[in-house]
C-alpha cells in the first residue's frame, strides 16, 4: 500500500508487481477501488507537468505523450493491470485460412502497405546492431530477404508494392545503410518512421527516473504498441490515408515467413473488418507465448501475455489445450478504422499496460527502482469492433528470438523458396525441431564455434539438446531426440547418423 500525503485527496493504491485488464473493465474497477475521478487528476495534476515538460523538451509529439499520459493514467489508478483466468474465457475455434476457397485480387495491392516491425537491436544474442542485419541464410540477412521478398511479389503482380519499417533511434541509421542498395525500395520518410520512446517511472513515488551518471538509461522503449501512436505523430499515417492506403499488414521483421499474402489480403478487405490477427496452433514450445483468449464481460477477442498472467494462473496460461492459439504478431489493419480509434479517443488508442520492474541502471542493480510502461500491438485486437483472428499455416511463423531459432533456421529442416520466404519443409508437417543450447551458445559468435561446417540435418530431428564445448563435424545427421554432452574440453562431433540416443563425448 502506498499512501502520498500531498494528495488533495486521501488515496490508497495497491500496487501489482507485474501487471494488464481489457479497457472495457477499467472504468469499473476503478469505481470497486476507489479511485475514481475526485482521486486521479489529483495526483495526475501533482505528477504529470514534469513528465509533459521532460518529453517536449526530448522533441517528442503529441501522439507519444498522449499514449505514454494514458498509460500513466492506467498506472496512478491503482488498478490491477493482470488478466486473470476469473476474467477470461478459452476460444474453440477460429477460421482457417487454408480451409477456405478465395480468389486473390492483385489489385487490393495497391491500396496497401507492408510494414515491418525494425526496432530491436541483437543484443540478447551479442550484437550491438539491429537483429535484422545478422545473417540468415546463404549470405542473405533478414534485410536482405525482406528487400528480394518485395522485389519479388512487385515483378509478379506488376505493381510497386508499398514497404516501410518501423526503426528505433538505435536502428534506423545501418538500416538505411544496408538497404540502400535496394533501389525498388522507397527512400526517406517514406521508408521509415522512427519508434518513441518513454520516460522511465521511479517505483516509489512514480516521479521521472533520473540518472546523472547517463541520462539516455533514463528512457526505455515504449514496446511495440507504440507502432499506432508513431504512425500518427510522424504523420505517417495521415499520409498513406492521402495516398488512398486503406490495408496495413505488418509483422515482425525477424519473421520471414510473415510475407505479403494476396489470398490473406483478399480475405481481410472481404471480411469488411477493423482488425485482423494471425494465429496459429500452439503446441508446448510456445506455452508461454502470448494466448488469445475470450473477454469475459463483452465475448470479444484478447490478447493475454506471459506478463499480465496471475503467477496463480500460469499451470492454465501454459495449458495448451485450454488456449490453443498464439499470437503470430502478423496483423492486418484497417486504416481507415484506426484513424477513427484516434479521433474517438483524443489522439490515443486504449491498449492494456503492462508494468515491468526494472532498475534505471539495467546494469546497476543497485541504481534506482523504475517501471516501465509497456504496450503490444496485438493488444489492439480488443480496442476495434468486430475484430477477428485467422489460424494460419505455420509456414507463416519462423521467428529468429534467440540462437536455438537461428540454429534451426539455417538447418535443412527450413528451405528458402524461390521467392525469398524461408518455411518449414514440407516432410516436418509444421512442427519445428526443439532446439535446446547450452547457455555458453546464447551469443551468436560462439553458436558460429558450435557449428563450423554449418548446422546438423533436422529435417528428422524431434529433439537436439546440446550440453557442454563441443562443435559439430560435416554430415551430421540427427533423427528422434538426441543429446549431446561433454563435460571437458572441447571435442568435436564426428560425422554420421544419431538417433534417439544420448551421446557422451
Amino acid at each position: 500500500r502506498l499512501r502520498r500525503p500531498w494528495l488533495k485527496h486521501k488515496c490508497d493504491f495497491t500496487m501489482v508487481a507485474s501487471d494488464v485488464v481489457p479497457p472495457e473493465t477499467k472504468r469499473r474497477k476503478a469505481d470497486e477501488m476507489g479511485v475514481g475521478s475526485s482521486c486521479i487528476p489529483a495526483e495526475m495534476e501533482a505528477l504529470w507537468p514534469a513528465y509533459e515538460e521532460k518529453m517536449k523538451a526530448e522533441g517528442l509529439h503529441e501522439a507519444a505523450i498522449a499514449a505514454f499520459k494514458y498509460n500513466y493514467g492506467v498506472l496512478l489508478s491503482g488498478e490491477s493491470t493482470l488478466i486473470p483466468e476469473s476474467a477470461i474465457g478459452s476460444v474453440e475455434s477460429v477460421p482457417s485460412l487454408e480451409s477456405m476457397s478465395i480468389a486473390p485480387d492483385p489489385s487490393l495491392l495497391k491500396t496497401t502497405v507492408m510494414l515491418k516491425l525494425n526496432g530491436g537491436l541483437g543484443t540478447g544474442m551479442g550484437l550491438d546492431k539491429a537483429k535484422s542485419l545478422l545473417t540468415v541464410t546463404n549470405d542473405n540477412s533478414f534485410l536482405d530477404l525482406i528487400a528480394k521478398q518485395v522485389e519479388s511479389m512487385q515483378k509478379e503482380h506488376k505493381t510497386d508494392l508499398a514497404f516501410m519499417l518501423m526503426n528505433s533511434f538505435a536502428t534506423s541509421a545501418d538500416t538505411l545503410e544496408a538497404l540502400s542498395k535496394y533501389k525498388h525500395l522507397a527512400t526517406g520518410a517514406d521508408l521509415e518512421f522512427v519508434q518513441n520512446k518513454a520516460p522511465k517511472v521511479t517505483a516509489e513515488g512514480f516521479a521521472p527516473a533520473t540518472w546523472e551518471a547517463d541520462r539516455s538509461h533514463e528512457w526505455c522503449p515504449p514496446g511495440h504498441g507504440d507502432l499506432y501512436p508513431a504512425m500518427l505523430g510522424s504523420g505517417t499515417l495521415d499520409k498513406l490515408l492521402s495516398k488512398g492506403f486503406k490495408y496495413m499488414f505488418v509483422s515482425n521483421s525477424d519473421n520471414l515467413g510473415a510475407t505479403m499474402d494476396l489470398k490473406l489480403l483478399t480475405y481481410f478487405a472481404q471480411s469488411k473488418a477493423p482488425f485482423m490477427m494471425e494465429v496459429a496452433t500452439r503446441t508446448d514450445a510456445d506455452k508461454k507465448g502470448g494466448h488469445l483468449a475470450k473477454d469475459g464481460a463483452t465475448g470479444g477477442l484478447l490478447l493475454r501475455e506471459s506478463a499480465q498472467c496471475p503467477e496463480e494462473d500460469e499451470k492454465a496460461f501454459q495449458d495448451v489445450t485450454k488456449y490453443k492459439f498464439f499470437n503470430t504478431n502478423n496483423l492486418w489493419v484497417d486504416l481507415v478504422a484506426l484513424k477513427g480509434i484516434f479521433d474517438k479517443n483524443g489522439g490515443s488508442i486504449p491498449l492494456p499496460v503492462m508494468k515491468n520492474a526494472k532498475t534505471v541502471d539495467p546494469r546497476d542493480k543497485a541504481s534506482t527502482k523504475v517501471l516501465q510502461l509497456e504496450t503490444a500491438m496485438g493488444a489492439a485486437i480488443q480496442c476495434f469492433d468486430g475484430a477477428t483472428a485467422l489460424v494460419i499455416p505455420r509456414s507463416r511463423f519462423a521467428p529468429v528470438k534467440t540462437t536455438n531459432d537461428l540454429f534451426a533456421l539455417r538447418s535443412d529442416a527450413y528451405t528458402l523458396t524461390k521467392d525469398f520466404r524461408i518455411t518449414l519443409a514440407e516432410a516436418r508437417k509444421d512442427m519445428p525441431p526443439d532446439v535446446k543450447l547450452d547457455g555458453m551458445y546464447k551469443f551468436t559468435d560462439a553458436m558460429e564455434k558450435l557449428i563450423p561446417n554449418g548446422p546438423p540435418s533436422l529435417i528428422d530431428c524431434k529433439q537436439i539438446v546440446v550440453e557442454g564445448d563441443m562443435s559439430f563435424a560435416k554430415d551430421v545427421i540427427i533423427k528422434g531426440s538426441v543429446t549431446f554432452k561433454n563435460s571437458g574440453a572441447s571435442k568435436e562431433v564426428p560425422s554420421g547418423t544419431y538417433e534417439d540416443k544420448t551421446v557422451d563425448l
